[in-house]
């Protein structure tokens, strides 16, 4: 689990392509301290497995589902990327819950610069929208944000603090690039009960 605190930007020094996969090698340091094989990592919002590990390097194998459902296999040698390490029980959850899952790849629609903001509008894939509210989380390339305003076309707007567009890739993204979202899982969770029938079932019971 992840809070969508990024803790270092990252680079991508070096990308194996296999038949089904790619072994991905990042340039870090922070999210390496107190980081053994088999951890997880946060790359771009999507959790990989620490496979090798050295001062400043470490490496991830990245399968087929995860390059088909994720803007991984966009990568190049030498893209920032965020990285944030597993939350522990310790830790201040500064951001929301974040599985590091990626639910869909969406968009980059627009920038509108302000003078001590900036306004991003993102298109989501089809039927994402409804997991997105005014004020609600969303994660977008590991980035825990707020939604200004949830449309009913799955475009939605965030706005983009100094700190978060310095130290995150959000600050470089630009119109028609392609990014990782993650919906908040207590929205999924809420409507899997609703649709599933089980609150109906419980409901009917407790009547009895």
């Amino acid at each position: 689990m992840f809070t969508g605190i990024i803790e270092e930007l990252g680079t991508v020094e070096a990308i194996e392509r296999l038949d089904d996969a790619i072994r991905l090698t990042i340039r870090a340091r922070t999210v390496l301290e107190g980081t053994g094989l088999g951890d997880s990592i946060a790359v771009n919002g999507c959790c990989l497995t620490v496979v090798t590990k050295s001062d400043d390097l470490w490496t991830a194998d990245v399968m087929q589902e995860s390059l088909d459902k994720t803007s991984v296999g966009d990568l190049q040698v030498g893209d920032e990327v965020n990285l944030e390490r597993a939350v522990t029980a310790d830790k201040r959850l500064g951001g929301h819950v974040v599985q590091g899952h990626v639910d869909g790849v969406g968009q980059v629609v627009s920038r509108t610069p302000s003078e001590h903001w900036e306004l991003v509008e993102l298109q989501a894939p089809a039927g994402m929208g409804r997991y997105l509210v005014d004020k609600g989380s969303i994660t977008i390339d590991g980035v825990s944000l707020t939604v200004v305003e949830a449309r009913d076309d799955d475009t939605f707007t965030v706005s983009l603090i100094p700190e978060t567009l310095t130290r995150t890739t959000m600050g470089r993204r630009q119109p028609g690039d392609r990014v990782n979202l993650e919906a908040d899982v207590i929205a999924k969770h809420v409507e899997k009960l609703l649709t599933s029938g089980y609150l109906q079932k419980l409901m009917k019971e407790q009547s009895k």
